[in-house]
């Protein structure tokens, strides 16, 4: 029914299209005062080396403080670009796409923050005081982790929040209704095989620029020329593309779309270049738990809190040289940056499931098979109730 409600509202696929258009230019708007604070800091050391600023070198620029309040500015801006999308393009409220509810329910947002924030720090300082003392360093300076509270607890809700709103609200209900449309079976395929080719060509830097850039125009050349080749054969028309649109219109589709999609994006972090592009079977598990969850539960508030704890706590307790969110933490994590095959089955293979469980017992979720592979129709506007 979460997804499904979008059928309530304007949905074309044009209009979600242009909505994330919408969230990222105002995201980008939204990264212009760390641009030019970035510019400025280089203007005063003479103006050398404006041209090579890399994401890396912005650390070193800006005291992390500063630096993060900056960064997570982009985030507030894309929220305004998401609202003006959804009620002016849907006509739809923010409310509808993270819950049918009739409202978010706090009790459960709060329950997922305080439950994995409690659970997550205890086991790094579990790690810190008796597994791997060795790797870590005490950081705490008492005047920047007062400034990083407050920065952290204003602002880092608010980037956790716009991404469980765009990938698991807007978007899942986006694709979710797209899965109707009667090309969606070859969009869907040629992305899951197309996209993962793009992302690595774009990041395989041993390639020739121009030979990489005369690759990619091909290959999209190539998908443009294979759907009017299907479209002259009348193959949209078809048993075999019904079948394929029967198969993929359920709601397991717009999970591992958003999932992989959320997984994606993370791959210019700097810890995926440290740590190798395995990591990015955490980052796409990730998002299929927090889709799963989402759509067991008719609604996002369990993803919205525990999303906001493992940012918002780990910005707090511990930091790196090497990732994404640098800050003047509790502690600071000096061991040599390495993925081990365990680090990915225990949180992704077993700690996610566990915790799908304990939610699952708490919720009384039920039906899991129905939930999470039911066919996505759109029901007559009587049939809609709310989720209490």
């Amino acid at each position: 029914m979460f997804i499904n409600q979008a059928f309530k509202v304007k949905h074309d696929f044009w209009r979600y299209l242009i909505g994330s258009l919408l969230v990222l230019l105002a995201s980008i708007i939204g990264q212009f005062p760390l641009l030019i604070a970035v510019v400025f800091k280089v203007m005063q050391n003479g103006g050398e080396g404006l041209e090579d600023i890399t994401e890396e070198s912005m650390y070193s620029m800006l005291d992390a403080n500063v630096f993060l309040f900056l960064m997570l500015l982009s985030f507030a801006a894309g929220f305004v670009g998401l609202f003006f999308a959804v009620k002016y393009l849907h006509k739809q409220t923010m409310t509808s796409i993270a819950t049918s509810r009739s409202k978010l329910d706090w009790k459960r947002i709060w329950f997922t923050f305080v439950f994995w924030g409690v659970l997550s720090s205890g086991l790094v300082l579990l790690d810190y005081f008796y597994l791997s003392p060795e790797n870590y360093m005490y950081n705490f300076e008492i005047k920047r982790f007062a400034i990083l509270v407050v920065i952290a607890v204003a602002l880092i809700p608010i980037q956790t929040s716009l991404e469980e709103y765009v990938f698991r609200g807007y978007l899942m209900q986006g694709f979710g209704t797209a899965t109707k449309e009667k090309h969606f079976p070859f969009a869907f395929i040629v992305s899951i095989v197309f996209i993962p080719l793009l992302v690595i060509l774009n990041i395989n830097y041993s390639i020739d620029t121009l030979f990489n850039t005369g690759l990619i125009a091909g290959i999209f050349l190539f998908v443009v020329l294979l759907f009017f080749i299907l479209k002259k054969i009348d193959f949209f028309e078809s048993k075999t593309n019904d079948s394929l649109r029967n198969m993929c219109q359920r709601n397991w589709t717009p999970i591992l779309i958003t999932s992989v999609i959320f997984g994606g994006l993370h791959i210019a972090n700097p810890e995926v270049g440290k740590l190798g592009y395995f990591i990015m079977i955490y980052y796409i598990g990730t998002g299929l738990f927090w889709g799963i969850m989402t759509v067991m539960d008719e609604g996002m508030e369990l993803a919205l809190g525990f999303h906001a704890a493992n940012n918002l706590f780990t910005a707090l307790l511990v930091t790196t040289d090497w990732t994404a969110f640098q800050t003047h933490s509790i502690l600071k994590d000096i061991a040599e940056p390495e993925l081990g095959m365990i680090d990915l089955i225990v949180p992704v293979f077993i700690m996610y499931p566990l915790l799908l469980i304990i939610f699952s017992k708490k919720y009384k979720w039920t039906n899991w098979k129905d939930k999470l592979f039911a066919p996505i129709e759109e029901p007559p506007k009587e049939d809609y109730k709310i989720i209490e």
